[in-house]
């Protein structure tokens, strides 16, 4: 039996760019721990999954799929089916069923701020993506984190279609069903209320919880050391598995 580490890959999710797992990186190379941030497109649900899938095709070896915010949605359907992905790691993340969406699943328990921060701009192609206005984006995603770096987080956010946010889970067995899954999120979330979280850990059986005190939307960054944890006890859980088998 092989005794090769996972690779992780990191999927950012709306508002957020791939820069967001900066401090993850990191402390996961510390580690010895090799990681890949994806550049979401947030354009589609079906077609990020397709893209991430493609990242997790190019890697030689078991991989760990971490996904922050609507990348939740992402990776559960990348996921789907996929023997390469060993494990999941939910970062503020949507844990959802077939047929659940981001719209829907924020809505499913009450505390989300995030409609009235919104603003939308159209596309060219048709329809319209959303961005968190500059005024408002560190108290509404990154409330815990310094002044001028949730500046430079809003200035740099990736917007996201209004159809991404609407498009349904289509996979019949979203990959959190059939492996093991660890979950981290902050019990001050303004973008996705804290009681969605843990219902969605709940659902998937998870096999490590963490709630972090006080700590917003944005803990890949107000708190990297705590996901690093996280994600690293995913890495091991694939690691004494695979020496188990």
């Amino acid at each position: 039996m092989s005794d090769q580490k996972p690779t992780v890959v990191l999927v950012h999710g709306a508002f957020a760019e791939s820069a967001s797992w900066n401090g993850v990186i990191s402390g996961l190379y510390a580690e010895g721990i090799t990681s890949v941030a994806a550049a979401n497109p947030l354009r589609s649900l079906a077609g990020d999954a397709a893209y991430v899938r493609d990242i997790i095709a190019s890697i030689d070896g078991p991989v760990v799929l971490v996904g922050h915010s609507y990348g939740g949605l992402v990776i559960s359907e990348a996921s789907a089916g996929n023997d390469q992905v060993a494990a999941l790691v939910y970062v503020s993340a949507f844990v959802p069923e077939p047929g659940d969406s981001a719209f829907s699943l924020s809505a499913s328990e009450p505390g989300s701020t995030l409609g009235e921060a919104l603003e939308s701009h159209l596309i060219a192609t048709g329809g319209v993506e959303l961005v968190i206005r500059r005024s408002v984006f560190r108290e509404q995603f990154a409330a815990d984190v310094p002044v001028q770096q949730a500046g430079l987080m809003g200035a740099t956010q990736r917007p996201v279609t209004e159809a991404a946010l609407k498009d349904a889970v289509q996979a019949p067995a979203p990959g959190w069903r059939d492996r093991p899954s660890w979950h981290v999120f902050g019990a001050e979330d303004r973008n996705i209320p804290a009681a969605v979280l843990r219902a969605g850990a709940e659902r998937a059986g998870s096999r490590g919880t963490i709630e972090l005190a006080g700590a917003s939307h944005a803990v890949s960054v107000s708190q990297p050391e705590a996901v690093v944890a996280t994600i690293l006890d995913a890495v091991r859980g694939v690691i004494e598995g695979r020496a188990a088998a």
